[in-house]
């Protein structure tokens, strides 16, 4: 009797990859954690285990590259807790943003003290590969650049161009203690512009990963929202009940996000750094500045991002304040254009955003419907792949485009060369969906600590029934499997 050469098959399954346009029945075959073969009629004598995929879709394992596990609950709890709703959501690589400063670990100073910290308490907790994106806060952190490449794996950075004048949550004066930087510090446009000088000489420095090295924005400008907020907040017909995200919407107008988006671009620009990641647009305005720059600036590789609460939530959501968010929930006419944008290929990737901020933090029962009271982000990874093709099937979006937007395009910016694609030598993460069951979302359901979501109620009708990471199940049928089995991703991968 010869020995199976497979550890795991994986029968009768619909192969969606991220190229093309066609769906396949096959069989997978895995074989030390990597896919080993995809072709139909496998035989079962070849494998050890043999899974029946019951003619379910085979996604890759989502990338979910926009994730903060850590920001309001310790991060010893939430890689835990939140890497389970991830594998929920059939994400198997869990990209999280990190900074100095209030929140995460409440310090500031250099990385190469706070990010070993960072990397000790999430070893042996999270049930998915993980990995960080850091944002250089001050003139240190720009210096230590080269090292986190080099020596963490960390190929991707961050700029929050709102924050040296404006709050997390709203305005504010206190910003220096919030990012706790020093008094001979600023963090302001010419930072931003020594953050991409910094980031650009170590894409020179390392050119064999140059492609994979990049800086992400979040465009949002503070004076703008400075002003605004003081108008809505004198504004009457905002003061009515269930008025709270269409305030909050209005004090950081769509044009905040254009503007910044064109800053930020220019400073690309100026500083001869290609590779730049326009993350969660969430207006037509903030995609229609991205898509100008792209051919003002031919020569920058702009990746744009969306989530999938600016896709599927609006100002008239019933989740009210619990819906609050940076860049805001938007009206009707903005989601609908974020869906036409993704439908005609000009957006990149969808993500979540994910921040689990439990009930009692997000708002305060005596703030209850007060929308300036609220913390700002919500969880959702739970939510991504089911939501997006749920309603991206309604909308006559292919498979293998959801795949690229959910898998392939991250991964490739973001140096996980292993991830992506059901493809020979690929890590083995599936998720597998079943297309045609419809449920309705409720918090109850989520290993997520948060408690509440404000997709409650929204009817899906397709779900993820299980979730392999690196060939070992790790979700199945609403429970998450196994101790945690996530593995640190050292950028770019090999």
């Amino acid at each position: 009797m010869t020995t199976p050469e497979f550890d795991l098959l994986i029968k009768n399954v619909r192969v969606v990859r991220p190229h093309g346009n066609v769906v396949h029945d096959s069989d997978i075959a895995i074989k030390d954690g990597q896919f080993a073969l995809v072709a139909p009629g496998i035989d079962v004598d070849r494998a050890k285990k043999v899974h029946d995929g019951q003619h379910r879709l085979a996604f890759p394992g989502v990338v979910d590259a926009h994730m903060h596990s850590g920001i309001y609950s310790p991060l010893i709890e939430d890689a835990v807790s939140e890497s389970k709703a991830a594998a929920m959501g059939g994400v198997t690589s869990s990209l999280n943003y990190f900074r100095t400063g209030q929140y995460y670990l409440n310090k500031g100073g250099p990385y190469k003290k706070f990010y070993p910290e960072v990397l000790k308490t999430s070893k042996g907790r999270f049930h998915v590969d993980y990995g960080f994106h850091l944002a250089p806060m001050d003139g240190t952190h720009i210096k230590e650049i080269p090292e986190l490449i080099e020596k963490y794996g960390v190929s991707s950075f961050k700029i929050f161009m709102f924050y040296g004048s404006h709050g997390l949550h709203g305005a504010s004066n206190s910003q220096r203690e919030f990012l706790m930087i020093g008094e001979d510090e600023r963090y302001d446009y010419a930072h931003f512009e020594f953050i991409m000088r910094g980031v650009q000489a170590a894409r020179e420095q390392f050119p064999e990963r140059a492609r994979q090295i990049s800086l992400s924005l979040h465009c949002e400008t503070a004076e703008v929202m400075t002003a605004y907020t003081k108008l809505v907040e004198k504004d009457e017909s905002f003061q009515k009940p269930g008025m709270g995200l269409a305030a909050y919407s209005a004090s950081r107008p769509q044009h905040s996000e254009g503007l910044a988006v064109f800053i930020a671009s220019y400073l690309a620009h100026e500083t001869a750094l290609p590779n730049i990641n326009l993350l969660h647009l969430s207006s037509r305005k903030a995609v229609q500045a991205a898509m100008m720059m792209a051919d003002v600036f031919p020569h920058i590789d702009f990746k744009r991002e969306v989530t999938i609460g600016h896709l599927m939530l609006d100002i008239n959501s019933k989740a009210a304040e619990l819906a609050k968010v940076n860049p805001p929930i938007r009206p009707r006419e903005d989601v609908e254009f974020l869906w036409d944008a993704l439908l005609a290929g000009e957006l990149d990737w969808v993500v979540s955003d994910h921040a689990c901020c439990r009930h009692e933090m997000k708002i305060p029962k005596h703030y209850f419907g007060n929308i300036w009271m609220a913390k700002s982000g919500f969880g959702g990874t739970e939510y991504l792949l089911p939501a997006l093709v749920s309603e991206g099937t309604r909308r006559g979006m292919g498979y293998n485009h959801m795949a690229r937007v959910t898998s392939w395009n991250p991964a490739q910016r973001y140096g996980l060369n292993r991830k992506g694609d059901i493809a020979v030598g690929f890590d083995a993460d599936l998720a597998l969906v079943d297309p045609a069951k419809t449920w309705t979302i409720a918090a109850k359901d989520s290993p997520s600590t948060q408690g509440y979501t404000p997709f409650e109620g929204l009817e899906l009708s397709a779900r993820v029934e299980e979730t392999f990471l690196r060939g070992h199940l790790i979700y199945l049928g609403g429970e998450v499997i196994g101790k945690p089995r996530g593995q640190y991703l050292h950028r770019p991968t090999a």
